[in-house]
């Protein structure tokens, strides 16, 4: 148990002990990569509504700005129609089945692209923040959220002020602008009288776009700071403790002793295909009772000899065991065997400055095989 002694009342003689564990659970990490996959399957991103409602609000009215000719035509077509030639027909129900039909048709052409704009700027404002993400986490109950005591503490969270703090600047935003912008307009409306409809409608058209573009152009902002502080609480609520950290590192990489027997086996693995490639080698160089290097050499299919199995101990007393076996020959060269353990590993090539040396012993071997034969 680690502790920390400290004094109080500036007398030595007095001093209190402190469990430095009790900050081992203080989340003061920042959130490993596993920590934010588990959360983005939980539906928990960076995502600011206030982003959407901006881009929607200001794309959307420039669009109905651009378009607003096109749908007083449409509208002037249907109204022209409708007193000059629908009047002539009796109302009976199949007539005014009809007469729903085109009108809804109308509306849908002359709302279409207003609504095509919205739809998609939305979906586009959500793809920018969080990507593509399906879940459904956040459609399972929880009984935590039946909670009072949770819900009144959410009521009065930093988030809930924040969130209050929005409202406020939206209302004042919005008042604000209307307001200045209907002030600096105010000698127009009596001359509204005197104007013609499509006039009037040009008119109260760049009037709506002005007002408008001020009040989007300021959500902008708002959405800006508000993505901000989002993303401010998403990496304060993911992070971790030191203690979260260890434990999730334990749970990736399993339990030490299952990772020691895992690494054991795999040496004990590669020890027997190391072993069985010795009864195939030309040569084994030793040093001769602390080190074994077996060499193995086909000159129509390598460029160099290979360096099939090497050991030191015990183990270079296994080589020369196996090699005895086998009948390969075993050749003391200590300052040889020493340089090929050193420099060579397993499945290697003998490297270019000691063919001269390996071949005077690879020329050894093949003298004394034909004097055996």
């Amino acid at each position: 148990m680690v502790k920390f002694f400290y004094f109080t009342d500036l007398q030595p003689s007095k001093f209190k002990c402190m469990d430095l564990q009790l900050f081992a659970g203080e989340k003061t990490e920042k959130a490993t990569p596993k920590r934010r996959q588990e959360a983005r399957k939980k539906g928990q991103v960076i995502r600011s509504t206030e982003v959407n409602s901006a881009l929607i609000l200001l794309l959307t009215f420039f669009v109905l700005y651009l378009t607003l000719p096109y749908i007083f035509g449409e509208v002037a077509k249907f109204a022209e129609k409708a007193l000059f030639e629908y009047t002539r027909e009796s109302f009976s129900p199949e007539f005014l089945h009809a007469l729903l039909i085109e009108c809804l048709i109308m509306v849908g052409r002359v709302t279409f692209p207003v609504m095509a704009v919205a739809f998609v700027t939305g979906l586009t404002a959500n793809y920018m923040q969080v990507g593509f993400l399906f879940t459904t986490e956040t459609l399972k109950f929880n009984p935590g959220r039946l909670n009072p005591i949770e819900g009144f503490k959410r009521i009065f969270s930093k988030r809930a002020i924040v969130e209050l703090f929005k409202s406020l600047w939206k209302v004042t935003v919005v008042g604000f602008v209307v307001y200045s912008v209907i002030s600096d307009q105010i000698g127009l409306f009596p001359q509204l009288m005197e104007v013609e409809l499509i006039e009037v409608i040009g008119m109260v058209n760049q009037l709506v776009w002005s007002i408008a573009w001020r009040v989007g152009l300021l959500l902008l902002i708002l959405s800006i700071l508000d993505y901000i502080f989002q993303w401010w609480e998403y990496e304060k609520n993911l992070r971790m403790s030191k203690q979260e950290i260890k434990d999730e590192y334990k749970q990736m990489e399993g339990d030490p002793q299952i990772r020691s027997k895992i690494k054991e086996r795999q040496r004990q693995m590669a020890m027997q295909r190391m072993m069985s490639q010795v009864p195939q080698a030309d040569v084994v160089i030793t040093n001769p009772t602390h080190l074994a290097v077996a060499l193995h050499y086909r000159s129509s299919e390598m460029e160099s000899p290979v360096v099939v199995a090497k050991g030191q101990g015990l183990v270079a007393q296994r080589i020369k065991e196996i090699a005895q076996q086998h009948g390969v020959i075993i050749v003391e060269n200590k300052s040889l065997a020493q340089i090929l353990y050193k420099t060579v590993e397993i499945g290697q090539m003998v490297p270019e400055e000691l063919y001269q040396a390996v071949a005077e012993v690879l020329a050894y071997v093949y003298r004394l095989k034909r004097k055996a034969f």
